[in-house]
């Protein structure tokens, strides 16, 4: 069963959801993929997922907890894969299927709806900090790759779980504990690099998502389920900046 998700993630991960597919139908189409990529990865991030799964053009790329359906869309953009979003949030499937006219189901990482040995590459953009069961999201993320295939990660770490000021629903995994994790869904890591040792996004991008979030706060900024979800963002961007919590994308492949 998967987990039951805590009320601030779901306002996070899926009310605000809905509203940034609005903010992005008023700014215009270029500001979608910036948008949806909040929190999730940068352009250079993608680039190096895309490049270590070797991804090619009609590659089939299930997004796991894929959200509003950023990092597919750019994806599916820079390298022609053909991208299908799982996401456990109703609206934010709905928004990746406005925004991007990408295919997406509701769906949790520890079910998913594909079959088995079916797609070529698989990424879980922070998604293992917000489950329990971190081993059952990577067995089902093997179980679906076809032999060899690509496993992409983000993964915020941490020498804690639960360390002070973390946002609701947050269980950060030891960076040593995800290799063992990996390890033993049947996975061999071939790659890994911390957040900070890539590029900034560049400016024109971190221009577009300013641009959103003004637009999200004229329009909801008094509304106490847009401060909620804020707060979170605002909990694990501190951890984050005070090096309590690492970014790390990780490669690898299905043994």
């Amino acid at each position: 069963m998967a987990d039951p998700v805590p009320e601030r993630m779901e306002l996070e991960f899926d009310t605000v959801a809905g509203w940034t597919g609005h903010a992005v139908a008023e700014l215009g189409d270029d500001h979608a993929e910036p948008a949806a990529c909040r929190g999730s990865a940068s352009p250079a991030g993608l680039d190096w997922l895309a490049a270590r799964c070797g991804l090619r053009p009609g590659d089939l790329l299930a997004d796991v907890g894929g959200g509003t359906g950023g990092p597919a869309a750019y994806a599916r953009r820079t390298t022609g894969a053909a991208p299908v979003v799982i996401d456990p949030m109703p609206a934010a499937c709905r928004a990746a299927a406005t925004m991007f006219g990408l295919p997406a189901v509701v769906g949790g990482g520890d079910a998913l709806p594909l079959a088995t040995a079916s797609v070529r590459a698989c990424w879980n953009l922070g998604v293992l900090c917000t489950v329990r069961d971190k081993a059952a999201v990577l067995a089902e993320a093997h179980r679906v790759l076809r032999p060899g295939g690509s496993l992409g990660l983000l993964v915020f770490v941490a020498d804690r779980p639960r360390p002070p000021g973390a946002p609701d629903g947050n269980l950060f995994p030891a960076r040593t504990a995800v290799h063992e994790l990996l390890a033993a869904a049947g996975f061999a890591r071939t790659a890994e690099v911390a957040l900070t040792e890539l590029p900034p996004a560049p400016a024109a991008w971190r221009q577009r998502i300013d641009r959103v979030e003004s637009v999200l706060d004229r329009d909801h900024g008094d509304d106490p389920r847009f401060a909620a979800a804020q707060e979170q963002s605002r909990r694990i961007g501190a951890l984050i900046a005070d090096g309590v919590v690492e970014g790390r994308l990780l490669h690898a492949t299905a043994r």
